[in-house]
């Protein structure tokens, strides 16, 4: 049997994350399956992102297993080197911290475009290292938005931000998220891989891209291969046979009907589950003035 923990853990996500569940993590929350920590003794999210619906999971409650993954390298390479080398990745964070708060606005402007095409570099030779994942969060906190975005050649482009003082390496926190982690599985892959894992006692949180919501809202592009219409359609029947196998799952999506109340995509793709509709700020639009308090959706599989 596995119950609530009495203490909890303080880990919080690490990055900032475009899309990140922090602002409605609480309407995630109150999905959570009966019985997560004593029938439900498994959890999978094979979109881990910013992970804020993990970290939740795992500082209030024991689970046998904790399965993570995600089909960006770099995302999955610093979550390794979080759980398996801490110490070295805030040595290098303090030393890039350090360097980057020195300098003044023309200095920090130079110092992220040399992170970023050192990043590029290691990138190219898929590196699984701590230099790696140190970059990676480096150029996350001082990026614009906290922006992941590749170009065609798979290049890491987004500019620079305007931060006065980034936190880029919060020693307390990624030793936290070091512990979280410790027997969490993190696996670099498509979702599918997933599979082998759901079972009836899982819960599962699947957290894709995002439909756009019109042709100006497909800002950024997250992975080379992108996530369309049939992508989304072939997710929706992987959740569909997880739910058959008895997993419980949780989705969230864009709620299309923001911009078209005619487009019944979801509604129709999701029909055998509940929907509900939930207020989300948008964090991140390629209009300025479309930014703001918009409808996204949670599938719970029923």
């Amino acid at each position: 049997m596995f119950f609530l923990k009495k203490y909890k853990n303080e880990a919080s996500p690490f990055l900032k994350w475009a899309g990140g569940k922090s602002q409605i993590l609480g309407e995630i929350r109150q999905k959570y399956p009966e019985g997560l920590g004593v029938s439900v003794t498994k959890y999978a999210e094979p979109f881990i992102g910013g992970g804020a619906v993990l970290f939740d999971v795992l500082n209030n409650y024991t689970l046998k297993n904790v399965y993570i993954s995600d089909i960006n390298h770099e995302l999955i390479n610093t979550y390794i080197s979080i759980r398996d080398n801490v110490s070295d990745l805030i040595k290098i964070l303090g030393e890039l911290e350090s360097q980057y708060l020195s300098k003044d606005e023309e200095g920090r402007k130079k110092e992220y475009y040399l992170n970023r095409t050192r990043f590029n570099a290691l990138k190219a030779e898929s590196s699984d290292s701590v230099e790696l994942a140190a970059l990676f969060i480096a150029l996350n906190h001082t990026c614009f938005n906290g922006l992941y975005r590749v170009n065609s050649k798979g290049n890491f482009n987004v500019p620079q931000g305007s931060y006065k003082n980034p936190k880029i390496c919060d020693r307390k926190n990624l030793i936290a998220v070091s512990s979280a982690l410790k027997d969490v599985e993190i696996v670099w892959g498509n979702y599918k891989l997933s599979k082998s894992f759901i079972d009836e006692n899982t819960f599962a949180y699947f957290d894709p891209p995002y439909r756009p919501l019109n042709s100006t809202s497909n800002f950024t592009s997250y992975a080379q291969d992108g996530f369309g219409d049939k992508e989304q359609i072939e997710l929706a029947r992987f959740i569909d046979l997880m739910s058959e196998c008895g997993s419980f799952i949780i989705a969230s999506n864009s709620d299309p009907t923001n911009f078209d109340p005619k487009d019944d995509f979801f509604d129709k793709l999701y029909s055998k589950h509940s929907i509900k509709r939930i207020d989300a700020t948008r964090a991140i639009n390629s209009i300025g003035v479309n930014r703001g308090c918009v409808r996204e959706l949670l599938i719970v599989t029923e």
